[in-house]
């Protein structure tokens, strides 16, 4: 009888040890196939996560940032423990115990499978596992995956520790609303830090990885509820929270960003605008895209908040003023189907949803609104945000002719803002639009090259378009300092006379006959005459004498072109650049003749806080010298390249600054501090532009259609840039100062008639006077005339000192009248700069 079972036993004995053996051998078989061709899992120790970059005021507030995955890389011990207990409660209790894979946790999955026969198929994956599967693996469920899944998780233990894994997996993974890690997360979801996070809340987190888009907070709020509750009792078992810690959270209500019960974190940030907007463009350009929008890189910009506000409101305020004054309405262009507008919520849900400008902050914030009705004396809106229906009064909109009734149409867009009497109480509600005429203003410091204010347009929700950087505009005679800056460099002085008479040159395209905005010649006059009032003529025969081929090398000097073609009539800014190198090439001007590059950024740190750009490479020669005297500053050694001779600029600088006192610019441009500038003004009025600057800031504005056409009757540089200027710079003035420009050594002051150029006796005063700083050692040579190889008849009927210098009406091509003098025979894009 013992026989036969002893027998038996063998037999089974031999057999277990059959497929053990059998079973190691598959085993290690399956290993061997599926470990053999794996991604290297030694790689995750030097893992970089994308992350955001961020971009900073010169204050340290954050302005803007990007990113594509929107994630903030946070330290494993950085991260609170109540944030980990969620997850490993949520996802794998066993974490801290488990070699990389749970085998009950496979096979109580297995079980349910094949229990529910496949209706109950869940993931019984790891923390570990699902870091592999993120990393290295793809998503799907097939059973190779899985298989090479446990392989690699085995791996990464010994490889890495526990808090390393857990790192990866809290900064890595996917929690809806474009968010990914536990931080980004808590900053969408309840706009907190991590250790700000109540358990309730850092449980709803927890409960996230599942599927993000089935626990949606607002349209899935019960079912995200009851999926926070099942973290928060796990977390109880698990000791992590005491039973009235539990019941307390358990029965808190489920709040988010998302439902209204938090401000949203993009509520603290600044609209994006056309500064931030720069900048991506300019870093992306250098680092790449890929860097800058995962690169976690930290920019330091060099806006100044205050004066970009400045900025925008004084240019918006100019296109505003023109808009209302030309008395046509096009508004938003959007409306709203007649069926939402009988109830407030659906005009209300219907509006939030349109794309239209939400940016403008001028004389209050502009509000889309949309018309529900016109009466005889009122308007009825509807406006976002703001609770009932509103009236605009008729009065309000009297800049516009036509029946008010007929103007507007039920459904129709607009903007509105509000209106305060002067007791700053609400009186009314005022239709805004957005102009049609665009334009650009900047300004920079003329020492460092710090851009402290750019907008490139009216609003950047309405156009991103940068006009300030991208459009290419015909500066006019904006442009003509640099042929008097040629002029001054090849020996002329501000003394030197040259004829203002007709001029008439063949070309391929006709007989060109350029002409002064006045229409009137003027016969010998001195370089600062014809600068100060910007004569077309003149500034031709000067071009002609010292060679287009040396003005347009000095241009591409001061990088106003890269490449300036050679035609007499480029003299008079007839070829394109953009406001941002005119900005640029004046403060170049202002400094006393050092290349200046202009930045935005000062400086972009990597996510390890490494230096990678530093815009200011001048040296501090004793910053560290603790035996500095008190109140004696350290001293910077600059390293920049003189573009001009210091005499030069001064010299230029002291003939613009009559610009402004009595030139083209008088009686617009009053500042409490020297400014010296140029106004221009090119055919038909299609582009206006003012480029200024005291001796600290120098400043920009340009004003036109994007479709270039004449801006009609009375548009100048002067009227339209000069008051933008001015209400920036008054404001900027009040915050960094300024000062008289400062007189280079080598040069002495001779008084002369700025009428004739001829020299005056030391004593000499009067309105006629004028003090010009002359070089030591180059006698000024005075009563000789350059003609710029154009003869000049005896018969002209020349202007006459005291003579009122008059502008005179004239039909442009479109049929319009304006105010300026006569064009040249062919098209304007070849004539430049009239003013």
């Amino acid at each position: 009888m013992l026989r036969p079972v002893m027998s038996l036993l063998g037999t089974l004995f031999s057999l277990l040890t059959l497929v053990v053996v059998v079973g190691g051998l598959t085993l290690g078989a399956v290993l061997h196939i599926y470990g053999t061709d794996l991604p290297s899992h030694e790689s995750l120790a030097n893992y970089t996560p994308p992350t955001i970059s961020r971009i900073y005021s010169a204050e340290g507030r954050i302005i803007d940032e990007f990113a594509r995955e929107r994630r903030l890389f946070t330290p494993a011990e950085e991260i609170p423990d109540l944030v980990k207990q969620a997850f490993i409660s949520a996802e794998d209790k066993n974490f801290y115990t488990h070699g990389g894979f749970d085998a009950l946790g496979i096979a109580s999955a297995l079980y349910d499978a094949i229990k529910s026969r496949g209706r109950n198929v869940r993931g019984a994956s790891t923390i570990t596992q699902q870091v592999m599967k993120n990393f290295l693996l793809s998503g799907d469920r097939r059973i190779e995956r899985k298989i090479k899944e446990i392989i690699l998780a085995t791996r990464i233990e010994e490889t890495l520790s526990k808090e390393d894994i857990l790192e990866l997996y809290l900064n890595e993974i996917f929690l809806g609303q474009n968010s990914y890690g536990v931080t980004a997360a808590a900053q969408t979801y309840f706009n907190k830090s991590l250790r700000a996070l109540a358990p309730h809340e850092a449980a709803t987190l927890a409960a996230m990885p599942k599927a993000p888009s089935d626990y949606h907070p607002v349209r899935e709020m019960e079912r995200l509820r009851d999926r926070r509750n099942f973290v928060l009792r796990e977390m109880w078992e698990n000791g992590y929270l005491d039973r009235a810690v539990y019941e307390a959270e358990r029965a808190s209500p489920v709040r988010s960003v998302q439902n209204g019960d938090f401000e949203p974190f993009s509520a603290e940030l600044p609209p994006r605008d056309y500064f931030t907007d720069e900048i991506r463009r300019q870093l992306s350009e250098v680092f790449g895209e890929g860097e800058f929008f995962s690169g976690g890189l930290t920019v330091r910009a060099t806006i100044d908040p205050q004066m970009q506000e400045a900025a925008a409101n004084a240019l918006q305020r100019q296109l505003e003023t023109y808009d209302r004054s030309r008395g046509r309405w096009r508004g938003t262009g959007e409306s709203l189907p007649d069926e939402v507008l009988g109830s407030e919520t659906d005009w209300q849900a219907a509006l939030s949803e349109l794309r239209v400008a939400r940016d403008i902050e001028l004389g209050g914030t502009w509000y889309p609104a949309v018309v529900l009705e016109t009466g005889a004396q009122a308007m009825r809106i509807g406006i976002e945000g703001i609770e009932g229906p509103h009236e605009v009064p008729r009065s309000d909109i009297s800049w516009l002719p036509g029946d008010f009734r007929e103007t507007f149409e039920r459904g129709e867009v607009v903007h509105v803002r509000p209106v305060l009497t002067e007791a700053g109480e609400f009186a009314h509600w005022s239709l805004r639009q957005v102009p049609e005429v665009q334009g650009a203003f900047m300004a920079m410091d003329v020492n460092t090259g710090r851009v402290i204010a750019m907008q490139g347009g009216f609003s950047y929700q309405n156009s991103v378009f940068n006009r300030a950087t991208q459009a290419m505009r015909q500066p006019g005679s904006s442009f003509k300092p640099f042929v008097y800056a040629a002029a001054l460099d090849s020996g002329y002085s501000p003394a030197t006379i040259v004829i203002d008479a007709p001029i008439e040159i063949d070309t391929p395209q006709g007989l060109w006959r350029p002409r002064n905005s006045s229409s009137k010649f003027y016969g010998p006059t001195p370089l600062r005459t014809g600068i100060e009032r910007s004569r077309n003529l003149m500034t031709i025969r000067l071009a002609r004498e010292v060679g287009m081929e040396v003005v347009a090398r000095y241009a591409e000097r001061f990088g106003v072109y890269e490449d300036m073609g050679t035609y007499l009539a480029n003299a008079l800014g007839s070829e394109e650049t953009t406001l941002f190198d005119m900005v640029a090439a004046y403060s170049m001007f202002a400094n006393g003749g050092e290349r200046v590059r202009p930045s935005l950024v000062d400086r972009v740190q990597d996510r390890y806080g490494r230096t990678l750009y530093r815009q200011d490479t001048r040296t501090c020669v004793d910053c560290g010298d603790a035996r500095l005297p008190p109140g004696r500053g350290p001293r910077i050694v600059s390293d920049r390249e003189r573009v001009m001779d210091a005499i030069t600029a001064y010299q230029l600088t002291s003939m613009m600054t009559g610009v402004v006192e009595r030139g083209t610019a008088s009686g617009v441009i009053d500042l409490a501090v020297p400014v010296a500038g140029k106004t221009g003004t090119t055919n038909d009025a299609r582009d206006v532009w003012f480029v200024g600057f005291t001796s600290n800031i120098a400043a920009g504005c340009y004003i036109g259609h994007d479709q270039p056409r004449g801006l009609g009757r009375g548009a100048y540089g002067a009227s339209m840039c000069g008051p933008v200027f001015q209400e920036f710079m008054t404001e900027a003035v009040e915050k960094f100062g300024g000062g008289p420009f400062e007189v280079p050594p080598g040069g002495q002051f001779i008084k002369i008639d700025r009428y004739t150029g001829a020299r005056l006796p030391d004593d000499a005063e009067g309105e006629n006077v004028v003090a010009e700083y002359f070089r030591d050692g180059e006698e000024p040579i005075f009563g000789v005339s350059f003609d710029g190889g154009f003869a000049m008849g005896n018969d002209l009927d020349l202007y006459q000192p005291g003579e009122r210098e008059a502008v005179q009406e004239v039909t442009t091509s479109t049929g319009n009248k304006a105010r300026v003098g006569d064009k040249a025979t062919f098209g304007s894009m070849s004539s430049g700069g009239l003013y």
